[in-house]
């Protein structure tokens, strides 16, 4: 099975900045596209951020562009979110996945591939 540990959610306040990691505990991620989804209650889950396995390639939705920076550590199975300048529109659930062949814009567009448990990320004074 492919499985994950998210951590780094909480509440912070418009304008503060949150990490998010989530590792690997069943797998090994060098192989995968990884991405970030968040979803806010009664909406569809969006493609956050998306890095490519091979080259690094990152694609991130218009929304959190300039704001968020996708990483990953595959030396220590992990892959990160770096979050700056949030709103309470960035408020939702934040899931990580993975997908196998797959380029950073084609995992981002869609829901697809292993997802985690996800951790809350609330935005709000």
């Amino acid at each position: 099975q492919l499985k994950f540990a998210e951590s780094g959610g909480g509440l912070v306040q418009p304008g503060g900045s949150l990490r998010l990691s989530c590792a690997a505990t069943t797998f090994t991620l060098e192989h995968y596209t990884l991405g970030w989804f968040r979803q806010a209650p009664g909406k569809e889950p969006e493609g956050v951020a998306c890095i490519r396995n091979n080259d690094g390639q990152t694609h991130y939705t218009n929304a959190v562009k300039g704001r968020f920076t996708i990483s990953r550590d595959n030396a220590v199975n992990t892959v990160y979110l770096q979050m700056i300048s949030l709103n309470p529109e960035d408020t939702g659930r934040y899931y990580c996945a993975a997908r196998i062949f797959s380029t950073a814009q084609e995992m981002c567009s869609q829901p697809k591939g292993t997802w985690g448990q996800g951790t809350q990320v609330t935005v709000s004074r």
